[in-house]
């Protein structure tokens, strides 16, 4: 079995104290890969698929993503495109950015309809989030969805995080219509109840739930910040899982990413809607303990 996280994955600059910056590399639908790497079994190929440059940092990215256990089979090039690279800013937990990303390689995930098309090829899982859609042109949206349409017309289960960056939508109504196709093509949607609120005005999560459910969707599950998880699957019906208390936020970051990977892992495994959302509600309240988006110490053991 396979599972394919596809997006962007950026340079990221965090504060290290005494004005310095240290480097990384993240990125929503990355992060959710690399967490689903370490839950799934190890018979099971976790790839990561993108654009990036043959520049010195996109070199350095590609050892990355292989160095974590990601296979690079679905990772292509640009001639003449590098990376994009954010900046943080951390302030009681909560994390503000600032992002270069004018010439990343990632933006033109869909302007190769073939190349895109062997990319998806063969997958059983394929994962994919607003962001993937935003940084994307308008044209290139329906040529990516048209392209995951097919895959999951050949058998791959989409999952679709809607992942809300206003910033990089042209509008309200450009957002809307990007989530609303995204979601028509996927089995599994991953929404955020006040997400949903501000382009949608949904009231509840079983009016998100009802929407996309009325287009496609097959299992959704609308998180809430620190209320309840309401988890829905056209087989088993609703349910709410109230997530694990946290006393203190450390880091935010990949809270919803991290969400997704344990939802989409245990529902691979055969685990029902609820459950899945216990297992992936659980993960995510202990990835925002620590700082930064990836949270190795919950896996070797190192947790204090």
């Amino acid at each position: 079995m396979n599972f394919l996280s596809i997006g962007e994955i950026m340079v990221e600059l965090a504060p290290a104290g005494e004005g310095l910056l240290r480097q990384g590399f993240a990125g929503d639908t990355f992060n959710t890969a690399w967490y689903a790497r370490r839950l799934l079994p190890p018979g099971w190929t976790v790839s990561y698929g993108t654009v990036i440059g043959e520049d010195a940092v996109s070199e350095d990215m590609a050892r990355f993503i292989a160095g974590e256990g990601l296979s690079t089979d679905a990772l292509a090039r640009h001639p003449d495109r590098t990376v994009g690279l954010y900046m943080i800013s951390l302030k009681d937990g909560e994390r503000s950015f600032s992002y270069w990303r004018g010439q990343s390689a990632a933006k033109t995930l869909a302007d190769d309809p073939a190349r895109l098309a062997d990319m998806l090829k063969g997958r059983d899982n394929i994962h994919f989030s607003g962001i993937t859609l935003a940084i994307l042109p308008s044209e290139a949206r329906h040529t990516f969805c048209d392209a995951l349409a097919t895959a999951r017309a050949e058998g791959a289960h989409i999952s679709f995080d809607t992942n809300l960056r206003p910033r990089l939508w042209e509008g309200t109504e450009a957002m809307r219509d990007g989530l609303t196709l995204g979601a028509s093509v996927a089995d599994t949607v991953l929404p955020s109840l006040d997400e949903e609120q501000t382009v949608f005005d949904d009231k509840t999560p079983e009016d998100t739930i009802a929407r996309y459910a009325n287009g496609g969707a097959t299992c959704v599950a609308v998180k809430n910040g620190g209320a309840a998880v309401t988890a829905w699957a056209a087989s088993e019906g609703s349910a709410e899982i109230a997530p694990p208390r946290v006393e203190q936020v450390v880091d935010s970051t990949a809270a919803g990413d991290s969400f997704a990977a344990g939802f989409l892992c245990a529902r691979a495994e055969g685990a029902s809607a609820a459950e899945a959302a216990h297992r992936a509600a659980d993960l995510a309240s202990r990835v925002i303990q620590y700082r930064g988006a990836l949270a190795p110490a919950i896996f070797t053991g190192d947790e204090t």
